[in-house]
């Protein structure tokens, strides 16, 4: 454990052992690490549900924005929302301000395979649908197994196919 800033401990986890037997797994550790040196955002306020096997909804509290105000933005499977505040013509003096009517940008890694499906604005409430899409060629297929009676299979990019051709 080490001291992060404000002097609270935390743990710090080594990887290495994962790395000795998967392949392709050091964004998740790049991943976990940046999420353990991040400060932690609190505005706006939000939600992410499950509401099926592949389907997600990330709801946002964005009170006082207009769908004008808002902007989604997908890259690089990030999800980035931003909320600008357009300035106002004060009607009077404000005694107290309690609504948090400032701009805002907030990001979210995207898991490979997951869109956005869609958003929507009502009541103050930012709704982003998402969706696991995963491609044919990378859904699981079964493969037929021929047998010795069979004639001699032929298997894609051998390196005697190649030469049986020339």
């Amino acid at each position: 454990m080490r001291p992060c800033f404000l002097g609270v401990y935390h743990m710090t986890y080594d990887f290495a052992p994962l790395f000795r037997t998967a392949i392709g797994f050091d964004r998740m550790a790049r991943l976990a690490g940046a999420a353990q040196e991040t400060v932690s955002q609190s505005y706006p306020p939000y939600n992410i549900e499950r509401i099926g096997d592949d389907s997600y909804r990330l709801t946002m509290a964005v009170a006082g924005f207009a769908p004008d105000d808002l902007e989604l933005t997908v890259r690089e499977n990030s999800l980035v929302i931003t909320g600008r505040v357009k300035a106002e013509a004060e009607t009077g003096e404000v005694l107290f301000r309690g609504i948090a009517g400032r701009a805002f940008e907030r990001r979210f890694v995207l898991a490979d395979h997951i869109v956005v499906d869609g958003a929507d604005l009502q009541n103050g409430l930012l709704h982003v649908g998402l969706k696991r899409v995963v491609p044919e060629a990378l859904k699981p297929r079964r493969i037929q197994i021929g047998s010795a009676a069979q004639a001699t299979p032929v298997i894609a990019n051998d390196s005697k196919d190649a030469s049986q051709a020339a």
